[in-house]
């Protein structure tokens, strides 16, 4: 190997390293974040064989911890599937395993960033909920004003009001993927690409009920955490940051050596 090539190398592992060490990051800083996914980079030699290159930086889709908030609209899911939010701007779905949510002014459950989470709408006390759409408040009957709102963990909005009766106005959904590597961040705990990840049942229906067809159950008052280990991220950043100095040797003693060859050129 010509010495010029042994720069090359050590340049590599430092740009690979440097991937690595910002994916670490990444992933520290969000050790709070409701519902984040941590992600691993690894590392394979280029195809020449001389110096490294990141191959893939991969997303732990494990679930996160529950944690309880006691608030009745945050919602975590216990086992597999993602909420389905939608843009009521542009129409555009999203995934996400973040249950913050709450009621809007106009009665729709939305995110924190007013994305209106889908399910089956339009119940009453005498039909369930069967058009698919934003979750949103039904209309108490004459006479009555709502008095409180739960939900269960298939997901059933249940409405009382004040003259004791209730309604299940909606059903929240969950939607499942068989390949949910493909899924792609789209920051504030959202994540696109739907159709590439493989939606388990197609289209959002009545089988994505929670606790059916494979998808886990919804916990009302609770939040799903951060699933970053902070153990493995500390070990991941010290074995980066050995390999990164060591080969940050290698250019400098690299360029020593350049440095002597071209001196011995001098006159």
């Amino acid at each position: 190997m010509a010495l010029i090539d042994t720069l090359g190398t050590g340049v590599s592992a430092l740009q690979s390293f440097t991937n690595g060490l910002d994916t670490v990051a990444n992933d520290i800083a969000n050790i709070n974040s409701t519902a984040f996914k941590g992600s691993a980079t690894s590392f394979a030699d280029t195809f020449t064989g001389a110096g490294v290159q990141v191959s893939g930086t991969t997303t732990n889709f494990s679930q996160g911890s529950l944690t309880t908030t006691g608030v009745n609209t945050n919602l975590g899911i216990s086992g597999n599937g993602y909420f389905i939010v939608q843009d009521p701007a542009t129409g555009a779905q999203y995934a996400t395993r973040d249950g913050t949510f709450s009621f809007n002014s106009s009665g729709n459950l939305v995110t924190a960033q007013g994305y209106e989470v889908m399910g089956l709408t339009g119940g009453t006390s005498s039909a369930a909920p069967s058009t698919l759409g934003p979750i949103k408040q039904g209309t108490p009957p004459t006479g009555t004003e709502l008095q409180s709102v739960s939900i269960s963990t298939s997901g059933n909005v249940v409405e009382t009001y004040s003259n004791g009766t209730q309604a299940t106005t909606n059903q929240v959904l969950l939607q499942g993927f068989t390949n949910p590597s493909q899924l792609v961040s789209a920051g504030q705990n959202l994540y696109s690409n739907l159709t590439e990840a493989g939606p388990l049942t197609g289209t959002l229906s009545a089988t994505n009920a929670p606790g059916s067809s494979g998808l886990g159950t919804v916990e009302a008052g609770t939040l799903e955490q951060s699933n970053v280990d902070l153990t493995q991220e500390f070990a991941d950043m010290i074995t980066m940051q050995r390999a990164f100095e060591a080969n940050s040797r290698l250019v400098t003693v690299s360029d020593t050596i350049l440095q002597d060859i071209i001196n011995l050129k001098q006159p």
